[in-house]
C-alpha cells in the first residue's frame, strides 16, 4: 500500500537566496571582466545632478550600459556625446537592484580621428544653425587699441611672440590671463578667461581691454581640441569685446575660428592684426600733412586768383564815386534857396492859416461864453435835482413803514448826498481843466500872432492896404506903411 505522504526521492540541489545568486553573477563576471577595452557608438546619454554620467554602448546587435562615476567625469579629456564612436576602458559589474549587467568606464576616447572629425562636423553644423557663424555678428577690430588682453599660457613661446612682435610693430598694454591650452582644464579656463575679461570695468583699477586674442601654438587634433569645445565657442561669441582667434597653425582650423571677429594663421600675425605699424603710421600722417599744405596753398592761389579776375571786371573807384559826387553839389547849391523858399512858404501859410489871431480871439469868447451858461445852468440844476430826489425819498418814506423800511430811506439818502457831492466836484474839475486849456490857446494865440514877432525886431510893410512881401511888389506900390511894435510908419510912393 502508497503512502500517501511520501515526498518522493530525496533532492540535494542546494537553495540559494536572490542575493547569494546577485553575488555570486556579480563575481563571476568582475572576476572574468575585471579590465576590459570595448568599442562602440555612444547612444542615450545622461547627466543628472549627481554629476555622474550614465550611457550606452551599441553596434549594430547589441547594447551595453555604462557608468562614468562623477570623479572621473570631471577628469575626462572628452565627453561622450550621442553618436560618437568611441573606445571605453574600466570593467563590467552588475547592477543587483534590477538584475542587469553594465560596465564602470574609467576613460573614454573617441575611436581615432575619424570619430573627433564627425564629433566636430556635428557640433558645427548645430551651432552654424544657431547663427553663430553669420558676418553680420561680427565686430569691428579697433585700428589702435589702448588695452589689449591675451589668452594663453604664460610659460610658452607664444606670449614671447605676441609681445615681441607688438613691442616691433606699435608698443601697446597688454594683460595675460594664464590658462591651459590643452587637456581637460583648457575648455573651461578659456572660457573663464573670455567672460572675465569682459566683466572688467571700463577705466577701473584693472581696465577692460579694447582687444583679446585667443593664442595657442601647433599641435595635434587632440592637442587642439579644448578650442573645439561648445562652451568655448559660446563664450567667444558671447563677447562684447572684438577677439582674434589664433590656436594652432595655418592649417589648423577650431570651432573658436569661426566665432571669433577675426582668424590670424598664427599668434605672431595675431599681433600684426592688432596693431598698425608705428612707422609707418608715423609716414602716413606726414603724408597726409604734406598733402593737407598742398592742397590749402593750391587752394589759397586760386582764390587769389580768382579774386583778381573778378576786380579786373570791377569798375574804378573814382568812375563809382564821381556821378554821386557830382550829385552831391548840386544838390548843396540848390540847399540855402530851397530852405529860403521853403521858409517863406511857411510864413505865407501861417498868415493866411485858419490860425490867426482874430480867428482865435471869437473862438476863445465863444468857449468862454459856452462856459458861462453851462456854469449858470449847473448850480440851478443841481438844486432841482437834489431837491427832486429828496421830495421823491420823502414821498417814499412816507408811504413806508416800519423801523427796516426807515434804515433803507437813510441809506439811500446818504447814497444820495454822496453821489451828488461826487457830481458836484467833477463838475468843478472839467470846468477848471476846461478854463486851463482856453489859457493854453490864449497863450498859443499870442504866440503865433505878428504882435509878438513884431517885438523881436520884425516889422510888417503894406502897400497899399496889403501885405508886401517882395521887393517888386514894395516898388509897385503908391504908399507904404511899416509897421512896427509900438507902433505905424507913413513913408513915401516906392517908386
Amino acid at each position: 500500500m502508497m503512502d500517501l505522504f511520501d515526498d518522493g526521492p530525496a533532492d540535494n540541489t542546494p537553495e540559494f537566496s536572490v542575493s547569494e545568486i546577485s553575488g555570486a553573477v556579480k563575481k563571476a563576471i568582475e572576476g572574468g571582466f575585471s579590465h576590459v577595452r570595448v568599442r562602440g557608438e555612444v547612444g542615450r546619454v545622461s547627466r543628472p545632478a549627481s554629476g555622474h554620467i550614465y550611457m550606452d554602448l551599441k553596434d549594430d546587435r547589441s547594447v551595453l550600459a555604462g557608468v562614468i562615476w562623477k570623479g572621473r567625469a570631471q577628469g575626462l579629456a572628452h565627453r561622450p556625446e550621442e553618436g560618437m564612436e568611441v573606445i571605453a576602458t574600466g570593467k563590467l559589474t552588475t547592477f543587483p537592484g534590477q538584475s542587469k549587467y553594465q560596465m564602470v568606464i574609467e576613460d573614454i576616447a573617441p575611436a581615432g580621428a575619424g570619430a573627433l572629425m564627425a564629433m566636430l562636423e556635428k557640433r558645427k553644423a548645430a551651432l552654424a544653425a544657431e547663427g553663430l557663424f553669420a558676418p553680420e555678428r561680427k565686430k569691428p577690430l579697433p585700428y589702435l587699441p589702448e588695452i589689449i588682453g591675451v589668452v594663453t599660457s604664460p610659460s610658452g613661446a607664444v606670449i614671447r611672440d605676441i609681445l615681441h612682435r607688438l613691442r616691433d610693430r606699435f608698443p601697446r598694454k597688454v594683460l595675460v590671463w594664464p590658462v591651459a591650452v590643452q587637456g581637460a582644464k583648457c575648455a573651461p579656463e578659456v572660457a573663464a578667461a573670455i567672460a572675465g575679461f569682459n566683466a572688467l570695468t571700463p577705466g577701473g583699477a584693472l581696465p577692460r581691454p579694447d582687444l583679446l586674442i585667443v593664442a595657442r601654438g601647433g599641435g595635434s587634433l587632440e592637442d587642439l581640441w579644448g578650442f573645439n569645445e561648445e562652451i568655448v565657442a559660446r563664450a567667444a561669441a558671447a563677447s562684447a569685446i572684438p577677439l582674434i582667434s589664433a590656436v594652432g597653425h595655418e592649417t589648423d582650423t577650431t570651432l573658436i575660428d569661426f566665432v571669433s571677429d577675426m582668424r590670424a594663421p598664427t599668434p605672431t600675425a595675431a599681433a600684426e592684426l592688432a596693431v598698425p605699424v608705428r612707422m609707418e603710421l608715423l609716414a602716413w600722417a606726414d603724408q597726409q600733412g604734406a598733402r593737407l599744405s598742398r592742397a590749402l596753398t593750391t587752394g589759397l592761389g586760386q582764390r587769389q586768383q580768382r579774386v583778381r579776375d573778378l576786380g579786373r571786371a570791377l569798375p574804378q573807384v573814382d568812375a563809382l564815386v564821381e556821378g554821386p559826387r557830382q550829385r552831391l553839389d548840386y544838390l548843396g547849391e540848390r540847399l540855402p534857396s530851397a530852405l529860403k523858399g521853403a521858409a517863406a512858404k511857411k510864413r505865407l501859410q501861417m498868415s493866411e492859416a485858419a490860425l490867426r489871431p482874430g480867428i482865435l480871439s471869437r473862438r476863445l469868447a465863444e468857449d468862454q461864453r459856452r462856459l458861462a451858461g453851462l456854469s449858470e445852468r449847473l448850480a440851478p440844476a443841481l438844486k432841482r435835482r437834489t431837491r427832486d430826489g429828496r421830495t421823491a425819498l420823502d414821498q417814499t418814506a412816507r408811504g413806508l413803514r416800519g423801523t427796516v423800511l426807515q434804515d433803507r430811506v437813510a441809506r439811500h439818502t446818504e447814497r444820495l448826498e454822496v453821489l451828488l457831492r461826487r457830481l458836484s466836484d467833477r463838475a468843478s474839475r472839467q470846468q477848471a481843466e476846461r478854463l486851463a486849456r482856453l489859457d493854453a490857446l490864449d497863450r498859443l494865440r499870442e504866440t503865433l500872432g505878428y504882435v509878438e514877432t513884431l517885438k523881436r525886431g520884425y516889422a510888417v510893410v503894406r502897400g497899399d492896404g496889403a501885405v508886401v512881401t517882395t521887393k517888386a511888389a514894395a516898388a509897385g506900390a503908391t504908399a507904404l506903411e511899416i509897421e512896427f511894435a509900438d507902433g505905424k510908419l507913413q513913408v513915401g510912393s516906392g517908386r
